[in-house]
């Protein structure tokens, strides 16, 4: 009875998809989740901008969006970046029209929009890249994400500590109800709840270009946290 108990009182925590499984479990048997994180300093980023041409046909709207890339790449490649660091193989192209009141609708030319992304390998770089991205015909900086190279062994890392913390919690659990964990029964783990980097805003910082040292060392004060997590059914001692 305690035991069936103890499995009434801890499912209720579980996911759904964990909890069906579980309640076709006859032996006695707990459930944790797992949660792991670690905390470390950038060394990379990655941002994108988008480079906007609006004229009377759509050639024109491209060619003047293409001149406008191709300005910023040489920029940046100037500025140390390496091309194969740099994606800009996207555009879009839309037709414009202004909406007069009680009139037709009229149209007013071509829209080109290009989206390019660099990835920044030297973080004490990053706000000369910003700065040069602020060129002819580049609209805005979208966002600016801060990342680590070796992402593989943080998130392992953080893997380990939720492992370590499931099994911690379940024996933590059976303890005070005067049980044991006898092993291990499932193992729930979906690799797309990880949750990733947080990102930068880039509103803060676009007219920076005064204090490139303090900027670009703000962004290295910064912390990212990687985290992980699992569900886990123990088995109970019988």
């Amino acid at each position: 009875m305690k035991k069936h108990l103890l499995v009434i009182l801890l499912s209720t925590s579980a996911l759904i998809s964990t909890g069906a499984v579980a309640a076709d479990l006859s032996f006695p048997h707990l459930e944790t989740t797992g949660r792991g994180e670690v905390v470390v300093k950038p060394d990379m980023a990655a941002f994108s901008v988008d480079v906007v041409a609006t004229k009377p046909t759509a050639s024109e709207a491209k060619q003047a969006a293409d001149q406008a890339v191709t300005k910023f790449i040489e920029r940046l490649t100037k500025a140390g970046v390496e091309r194969k660091n740099i994606n800009s193989a996207n555009i879009s192209l839309s037709a414009q029209y202004r909406y007069p009141k009680d009139k037709a609708p009229e149209f007013t030319g071509f829209k080109a929009t290009r989206n390019v992304v660099v990835t920044v390998y030297k973080l004490e770089n990053l706000n000369t890249y910003l700065d040069d991205a602020l060129g002819d015909g580049i609209n805005q900086i979208n966002n600016i994400t801060l990342k680590v190279k070796d992402q593989k062994k943080y998130q392992e890392e953080a893997r380990q500590a939720a492992i370590a913390n499931a099994k911690e919690v379940a024996a933590s659990l059976a303890k005070g109800f005067g049980d044991k964990v006898e092993g291990v029964w499932q193992i729930d783990y979906n690799t797309n709840d990880r949750p990733m980097p947080y990102g930068m805003r880039s509103a803060p910082i676009m007219y920076a270009a005064d204090a490139n040292s303090a900027v670009n060392q703000s962004y290295s004060d910064n912390n990212i946290v990687i985290s992980d997590s699992v569900n886990v059914i123990f088995k109970l001692a019988k």
